[in-house]
């Protein structure tokens, strides 16, 4: 059995790399190995034996908070004297890093590294290759300069459209270098073809790369009850890059009702802009309510504008015998298969997102199938035999 130090800088289901790290924190645990847990202390963190190592939560506001803010990146002294406590007290034969930039720091690998501690990343995002971490110019178009150089995120303000913020990005990309984060990591897991490929385009090497899908706790979307009811649906946040407008664009120049589970930036003024009688609202809602909408729903569509990776929607989705109609981006298309657990339409394109909408009620899918499939691909044992062999890899 292995002593496994999880980081990541949420530690409560906040996102799909908070959800991951506490998923595999549980799995790891149930197959008898030992597992602590590196974050940053947050309001809605679960309760931890390893609290007491986790740093302070960084505030982006005027004054200390934003020197803090500035200087975290780069590994602070509070970062070096609490991981460096935690390493001596839970001596780990892996440390296991998720999301961790800005937050907690890469100096966290360096140091893993420069102790003989075997250092696996699973890669979340495109911080790695992107300072900005999504690849996005101007919120909308899609952009790759910063995979050979860095400070093309301070030429464009990518940040937040603001100096200061690209600054420190840009500072914090030429800080951590491929060449720094490639020797201090001995894998990185991508839990997409696509982002592996758009990792070796960035000069990684393909021997440091590994392929494995992101799984779920299945067992949380078997039920008696498999009907579908007359709708279709959307889970997550409502935000530009999830092209949530161009859904709610196509569907409201249809007839079938819509319903959108999740909140966001965006909620307000599309709910006032689209004030259509057949889009609902629903605002987030936890897991059970997730479940039973998406279980009965026709069809989930996820209109991604932007690299996703491996949404987890998607594979919740299937998993509950839910076919999903997804923008042909990203690690989207891996897994779709057309015809059979859904279909694809271009990113964007309201036009034949609007056609492919009708395609997929005209469609009949077998959501047996679906669910069967989805949960063998995506279920923990799956992922925990293909995840040991690379903790072991010397």
């Amino acid at each position: 059995m292995l002593k496994i130090l999880l980081a990541n800088k949420f530690y409560y289901r906040r996102g799909g790399d908070c959800i991951y790290t506490i998923n595999l924190e549980q799995l790891l645990k149930r197959q008898g190995h030992e597992v602590a847990v590196f974050a940053m202390q947050y309001p809605e963190n679960l309760p931890s034996e390893w609290s007491k190592y986790f740093l302070d939560e960084v505030k982006f506001s005027s004054g200390l908070g934003m020197i803090k803010a500035f200087l975290r990146p780069f590994g602070t002294r509070e970062v070096r004297k609490k991981f460096n406590a935690l390493l001596d007290d839970f001596q780990p034969d892996v440390v296991h890093l998720n999301n961790i930039h800005s937050q907690l720091s890469p100096v966290i690998a360096k140091i893993a590294y420069e102790r003989g501690i075997k250092v696996v990343w699973t890669l979340h995002d495109y911080k790695l290759l992107c300072p900005r971490y999504d690849c996005r110019r101007n919120d909308r178009e899609m952009c790759e300069r910063c995979f050979t150089d860095k400070r093309q995120v301070l030429k464009n303000k990518c940040m937040k459209n603001s100096l200061f913020a690209s600054v420190i990005a840009c500072l914090e990309a030429l800080k951590w270098s491929k060449e720094k984060l490639e020797r201090y990591a001995g894998d990185f897991i991508c839990p997409s073809r696509f982002i592996h490929d758009k990792m070796i385009q960035g000069g990684f090497h393909p021997d440091k790369l590994h392929i494995i899908h992101n799984f779920i706790d299945v067992d949380k979307t078997k039920t008696d009850r498999y009907e579908k009811d007359d709708y279709y649906c959307y889970v997550g946040r409502i935000s530009m890059e999830k092209g949530v407008e161009t859904l709610i664009r196509a569907a409201s120049e249809l007839p079938y009702n819509l319903k959108i589970i999740g909140d966001g930036d965006l909620a307000d003024s599309l709910s006032k802009r689209y004030p259509c009688k057949h889009i609902e609202f629903l605002g987030y809602k936890p897991w059970p309510e997730i479940k039973e909408i998406t279980g009965k729903a026709r069809f989930t569509a996820v209109p991604s504008e932007w690299y996703e990776n491996n949404p987890l929607s998607i594979v919740e989705s299937q998993c509950l015998g839910t076919p999903v109609l997804g923008a042909n981006i990203g690690g989207i298309p891996e897994l779709i298969e057309e015809g059979i657990n859904g279909f694809l339409f271009e990113s964007g394109n309201s036009g034949d997102l609007k056609n492919a909408i009708e395609k997929m009620y005209q469609t009949g899918f077998d959501s047996a199938v679906i669910r069967q499939k989805a949960q063998a691909r995506y279920s923990a044992t799956h992922y925990y035999d293909r995840l040991i062999p690379i903790y072991h890899i010397p």
